[in-house]
């Protein structure tokens, strides 16, 4: 069995060319966000992943073997329940709505401008229906968004960790 213990979120400094020619590995959301898992790559070589705890992996980073060679990861499609607003009844609005009442509770949600992602739960099902949401349940790759806080650098902006200062003290002349 390969070892793994090196991930570099979204191949980050890496050649093109080198990327082309990786193996690859299709995970979906359960396995990507543990930190040691079994897996096989594209060329049937088996994998054991040993990554820092509290890491996970994203769909376009890259994984490196202890023997120098890359594995890009995958985010395999899986089931999911996809969100939409209804064209008749309803408002782009209702999606904001739905990602605060998902976030209140704290479900993994995937964020995209004309739709949500969340994995299968039929009593959220049910409430987004309620609220005149659509809802299907559909088999498609899966990537929530990072917590607030997250630190492993996939969607945090470039502020690596650091919490992005505003200085709302000036004068800008709104006159409020």
């Amino acid at each position: 069995m390969l070892q793994v213990s090196k991930l570099i979120p979204q191949g980050a400094g890496l050649a093109a060319a080198l990327l082309k020619h990786a193996n690859t590995v299709e995970l979906d959301w359960d396995v990507r966000q543990k930190s040691r898992f079994d897996a096989s790559d594209s060329a049937g070589r088996q994998l054991g992943i040993f990554l820092p705890r509290g890491s996970v992996a994203r769909g376009g980073d890259v994984l490196v073997a202890h023997d120098g060679s890359l594995i890009k990861v995958w985010a395999a499609p899986q089931a999911v329940l996809k969100i939409t607003a209804c064209p008749e009844h309803g408002t782009p609005f209702d999606l904001i709505r739905a990602a605060y009442h998902l976030g209140n509770r704290h479900v993994p949600i995937e964020l995209q401008p004309d739709h949500l992602k969340i994995e299968p739960d039929h009593v959220l099902m049910e409430m987004l229906r309620a609220m005149h949401l659509i809802v299907s349940e559909v088999t498609e790759p899966f990537e929530p968004e990072n917590g607030a806080y997250a630190t492993s650098g996939h969607g945090g902006g470039h502020h690596h960790g650091q919490p992005h200062k505003h200085d709302h003290d000036q004068d800008h002349g709104h006159g409020h």
